[in-house]
């Protein structure tokens, strides 16, 4: 379960990493993915610091077991609203990079908290 995790979890992180990155630069795919849902420009770079977050504390918790749990569960709330936004603005088109990066911080979650 451990080697399962760590992988999971350096994927889920480089992905957070990329998207926070993506969110911090302005990139204009993201920009206008995300402003055309109703998310203001002022609130990237607060998403853009919980996707870093999220994955520094999934990668300390390869050898801080419960800090890696903390920060499954919240990836896990983030992209919970990421996918209930899409949702609820009937966006098709951007739901499934959410919904991807929601099943994978689930599992994450769900094979850290079993390798303890």
């Amino acid at each position: 379960m451990f080697i399962a995790y760590v992988v999971v979890a350096i994927l889920l992180a480089l992905l957070l990493l990329g998207s926070g990155y993506a969110k911090l630069t302005r990139n204009k795919r993201i920009v206008d993915g995300l402003t055309g849902i109703g998310v203001p420009l002022g609130l990237f770079p607060f998403l853009a610091a919980c996707e870093i977050a999220g994955a520094a504390g999934l990668l300390i918790g390869v050898w801080y077991a419960p800090l890696g749990i903390v920060a499954g569960i919240g990836v896990v709330l983030y992209f919970v609203g990421a996918v209930g936004t899409h949702l609820r603005k009937s966006d098709l088109k951007g739901m499934p990079n959410a919904l991807v990066m929601l099943i994978l911080a689930a599992a994450a979650l769900a094979l850290g908290s079993a390798a303890l």
